[in-house]
């Protein structure tokens, strides 16, 4: 293992334990001693009230993510920002999407051809609406982040496209 890869792994880890309030054992617990995530079975389930929730989130995330509202197009901070980093979810800080998979979809939305590994999201059909859609939700705070479409660019051919508030991004984070 690359030492420097090592050191600055756990020190990314820690800042993004203080900067989104989780225990820095939680976070750590998603990685193992390799450097590299540990698969589905080590997450630890985030459960809350929606009283909890709604103490955490703004009322637009809770709408979205607990909800599972859609943001108004366009109206993302994140639409516009490719700035090297990582977008983690909102509700508990897992690590989802990296800026090196971004791309302008031209819908309205941040819209990425991969996650950074599927085992963080979790693909559900969503029958709402009058359409059949697949709906991508947070496999650790089981958030609706968006859905995911088979429209777009290589090497996928997959558009994550994700509502904007349920994402928090943190520069410079992960392999961005």
């Amino acid at each position: 293992m690359n030492r420097r890869y090592f050191i600055k792994s756990g020190a990314t880890l820690g800042v993004a334990a203080v900067l989104f309030r989780i225990p820095l054992a939680e976070a750590l617990a998603q990685k193992g001693a390799t450097g590299r995530a540990k698969g589905a079975a080590a997450f630890k389930k985030v459960v809350k009230t929606d009283e909890e929730w709604r103490r955490i989130l703004t009322v637009e995330q809770y709408r979205v993510m607990r909800e599972k509202g859609t943001e108004a197009p366009g109206s993302s901070s994140l639409l516009k920002n490719y700035a090297k980093g990582t977008n983690v979810c909102a509700g508990c800080a897992l690590p989802l999407f990296s800026s090196k998979t971004k791309y302008d979809s031209h819908t309205g939305w941040p819209s990425f051809w991969s996650p950074i590994a599927k085992r963080n999201v979790r693909e559900e059909q969503d029958t709402g609406d009058g359409m059949t859609r697949t709906e991508v939700l947070c496999n650790r705070c089981d958030a609706h982040l968006g859905h995911v479409f088979d429209d777009g660019p290589d090497p996928t051919g997959l558009r994550y496209c994700m509502n904007g508030v349920a994402l928090k991004f943190v520069p410079g984070m992960g392999r961005a």
